[in-house]
């Protein structure tokens, strides 16, 4: 059985840090590329940071990058996301998905409007006020 499991999310002040972290298994973690989306409320899901499997790298979207940072932990069959400097704006729910990757293509899933992913995690809110 697939499982991606959200944990670390919750309420914080704009300004503070959060880590997000997604444990997963029933897939080869190497095959895969793992990423963060969230989905703020009125607006549509976007990837925010895709992680490759097989070696770690990242690639984050504009709009985050330089305040967002995602990790992974191959023997854990984990991502984490380090979220620093948190705006309101950041509120949302936050979910990890996994999807095979094609060929050396690890950024698609997030820099695309729209990319079909294979699983998906439940979500987790993140809250920031002000």
């Amino acid at each position: 059985e697939v499982q991606l499991v959200e944990s670390g999310g919750g309420l914080v002040q704009a300004g503070e840090s959060l880590r997000l972290s997604c444990t997963t298994s029933g897939f080869s973690f190497d095959d895969y590329v793992i990423a963060w989306f969230r989905q703020a409320p009125g607006q549509v899901r976007e990837g925010l940071v895709c992680v490759n499997g097989a070696d770690g790298l990242t690639w984050a979207r504009s709009s985050v990058r330089g305040r967002f940072t995602a990790s992974s932990d191959n023997a854990k069959k984990s991502i984490y996301l380090q979220m620093n400097n948190l705006e309101s704006r950041d509120t949302a729910i936050y979910f990890c998905a996994a999807v095979r990757r094609y060929y050396a293509d690890y950024f698609s899933p997030c820099a695309r409007s729209y990319y079909k992913m294979d699983y998906w995690g439940k979500g987790l809110q993140v809250t920031v006020f002000s």
